[in-house]
C-alpha cells in the first residue's frame, strides 16, 4: 500500500457489533431513523483527555462518518486525530451498561475508561 492508503486506513475507526445493537436500540427507541453516535475528545478526565458520546441527527462539515449494520457513527476531525485506528464499544457489566473505546493510541487510561492520556 501507498503512504497515502495507508494514512487514510489508520484514519479509520472501528464499531463493534455490540455498539451497533445498542446503537439501532436507541435510534429505534427514539423513533428518529437519522439518528447517530457522535464520538468526541475533549480535555479533560483524570488523564489528559475525555471521551465524549452523544446521539445527534446533524452532519458538519469537519465529521468523518463511520457505518456498520446500518448505523453510523459520526467522528470530528480533531477527535479523530487522537482516536484514529479506535474501536467503539458497548460494554455490559454487573455495575452498569456504557460505551467505551478500545484506542490504540492511548498510552494510559483512567480506572473508570472515560479518560485517556497520550
Amino acid at each position: 500500500m501507498n503512504q497515502l492508503a495507508d494514512a487514510a486506513v489508520q484514519r479509520q475507526i472501528g464499531i463493534s457489533a455490540s455498539a451497533a445493537k445498542r446503537i439501532a436500540e436507541l435510534r429505534d427507541a427514539d423513533g428518529r431513523p437519522g439518528l447517530m453516535l457522535r464520538v468526541s475528545v475533549s480535555g479533560g478526565g483524570c488523564s489528559g483527555f475525555q471521551y465524549g458520546f452523544t446521539l445527534d441527527e446533524a452532519v458538519n462539515a469537519d465529521d468523518r462518518v463511520y457505518e456498520r449494520d446500518g448505523i453510523k457513527v459520526v467522528v470530528d476531525e480533531t477527535s479523530l486525530d487522537l482516536l484514529a485506528g479506535s474501536e467503539v464499544d458497548f460494554v455490559r457489566e454487573l455495575v452498569g451498561s456504557f460505551f467505551s473505546m478500545k484506542n490504540p493510541n492511548a498510552s494510559s487510561t483512567c480506572g473508570c475508561g472515560s479518560s485517556f492520556s497520550m
